[in-house]
């Protein structure tokens, strides 16, 4: 139950001095009227009637007559009193005078179970910072791990509310609070953190676009927010394509786009990250399109240039095809034909046609990398062939402006000072996409550019260094 939704009478007990949860202490009577229904056949158009004219006093106020086992008691609202007919309502009256209803009193017991974990917050949080309306009961999930970003007027009760949380979400096993900012302490983007409830257990099990990844969230970065921003940007790809995951993290982008049959080079820094990418792409069976490394961004750009020429890869796909084991030979031989004659053999092109730089904090500062990048290869390239320059897929934060132009202004300004050509001429064509992915504090947002590596930057004759 809901505290918002719910009359005075079932508001949970108040002790806003509470320290140590006590569940107990929520225990609660509440004496209502109700209508006690014997012909299980008109239960259902009795409570149409009932909340018709006088509304449900609970979201669930169908419960078991305690004195006539079989017969089912309708809560009614707490302004109804059995003993005084003047507060029924009309359709009650007509209801109780035809004999498909008997007034009578109930107790209602009520504890910590009934309700939710705001309305025991609300219950227990001092009402200075109640009276805020910014009760903590917002949270990520990452597997079995909530992560908590508390503020400073919420510490002393912290402990607290880690406990509600987790009773109140059954798949919740390990509470945390972020107690720095992420990378302040780590160029890996991982965080300090203190356990409010549960055990510190933070190996994880995540699903996201199909896959499932294993990681320690304590170790890794990993945003379960930005799920709908890793698809955004995999459905840009197509089959056959080459990708260049620059800071993979544990492989969010690279291996759902694998399942696709998206050749991808993935890397990061960070040797735990690393070491969860190979495990994600061992589990979800992506090793024919999707390769590791552990090793600098602005390396890892430098030396993609030629990475394809000496790595390049084919691989045979075979159309997804079951061969029961109740098949007659002849239909088991017609499905063989079938996928002999749809396997298609995928080559590698011999350079990416995208770069994803998932490093909101810092990516911008990588794009000097592409300075020269495929210098002595026009031929390669538009207009001398049909293939095109690659396309940047760069995460950056951007301060947030009293207009979208401004702010795109910014962005635009910022992507010229690190990659050395001004985008404007191509964001006025629409040859520029400055995604707004979401906001992350009052004042800042993270935005998602999509440009293709301009010829000036790609074939500039001083080659990265």
């Amino acid at each position: 139950m809901d505290s918002s939704t719910l009359p005075a009478a079932f508001l949970p007990p108040v002790n806003r001095s509470m320290k140590v949860l006590d569940r107990s202490f929520f225990r609660k009577t509440v004496l209502l009227a109700a209508a006690s229904v014997s012909d299980a056949k008109q239960i259902s158009e009795v409570r149409k009637a009932i909340v018709k004219s006088d509304g449900a006093p609970l979201p669930k106020f169908l419960r078991d007559d305690p004195d006539q086992p079989g017969t089912k008691c309708l809560l009614l609202h707490p302004r109804l009193k059995q003993d005084d007919p003047s507060t029924w309502s009309t359709a009650l009256r007509t209801l109780s005078e035809s004999g498909l209803v008997k007034v009578r009193n109930y107790k209602l017991e009520l504890g910590y179970d009934d309700w939710t974990m705001h309305s025991i917050l609300e219950a227990i949080i001092p009402e200075m910072l109640d009276d805020e309306q910014e009760l903590p009961t917002g949270f990520a999930q990452v597997g079995h791990v909530a992560h908590l970003n508390l503020r400073s007027q919420y510490l002393p009760y912290k402990y607290l509310i880690g406990q509600v949380l987790m009773d109140k979400n059954p798949q919740i096993q390990t509470v945390i609070n972020k107690t720095l900012d992420v990378g302040t302490e780590s160029v890996f983007r991982t965080f300090p953190y203190e356990v409010l409830a549960g055990e510190d257990n933070l190996d994880v099990t995540v699903s996201e676009s199909g896959c499932e990844f294993q990681f320690n969230f304590g170790k890794v970065y990993w945003n379960s927010r930005l799920g709908t921003e890793h698809g955004r940007i995999i459905d840009k790809f197509s089959e056959g394509e080459a990708v260049c995951d620059v800071m993979a993290g544990v492989g969010p982008f690279a291996v759902p786009a694998g399942k696709r049959n998206i050749f991808v080079h993935a890397n990061d820094l960070n040797p735990d990250s690393f070491a969860g990418l190979q495990a994600a792409i061992k589990r979800n069976k992506v090793g024919d399109f999707v390769s590791p490394s552990c090793e600098d961004g602005r390396a890892f750009i430098r030396k993609s240039a030629e990475l394809l020429q000496s790595k390049s890869r084919s691989v045979a796909v075979k159309p997804k095809l079951k061969i029961s084991r109740n098949s007659s030979s002849a239909e088991k031989q017609a499905i063989q034909k079938k996928i002999e004659e749809g396997t298609k053999l995928l080559r590698e092109p011999k350079s990416f046609d995208h770069y994803v730089m998932n490093l909101p904090a810092t990516a911008i500062e990588f794009l000097d990398a592409f300075k020269g990048l495929l210098q002595g290869r026009e031929a390669e390239f538009s207009p001398h062939t049909e293939r095109h320059l690659p396309l940047i897929h760069v995460h950056l934060f951007q301060a947030k402006h009293t207009t979208i132009p401004e702010e795109h202004d910014g962005v635009l300004l910022r992507l010229a000072e690190h990659l050395g050509h001004d985008l404007s001429p191509a964001y006025k064509r629409g040859e520029v996409e400055l995604f707004d992915v979401r906001l992350v504090a009052p004042n800042k947002r993270m935005y998602c550019a999509t440009f293709r590596l301009p010829a000036a930057v790609a074939f500039a004759d001083t080659p990265p260094s």
